[in-house]
């Protein structure tokens, strides 16, 4: 599927489409990440990332990969 977005021309004048594309995706992959929408594999699918390197783009995002609590992480280590 295709989604078509109208952008301001001095909003995109320094970059190519390819650049805001991947910008794009890399950006709705994290929120739906982040929001639950879907999986660590099938964010880092979307955004066109390997695992790894999506993960590295939560860190830098400050998208949290666990959703845990220290307290709850602390419990599943001691039980």
């Amino acid at each position: 599927m295709q989604i078509a977005v109208n952008l301001p021309n001095d909003f995109v004048a320094f970059q190519s489409v390819t650049d805001i594309e991947k910008d794009m995706r890399l950006s709705y992959s994290l929120w739906l990440f982040k929001n639950s929408r879907v999986t660590l594999v099938k964010a880092a699918e979307l955004a066109g990332l390997d695992t790894y390197d999506f993960m590295a783009a939560c860190k830098q995002n400050e998208v949290a990969i666990i959703d845990i609590s220290k307290e709850e992480l602390l419990e599943e280590l001691a039980g």
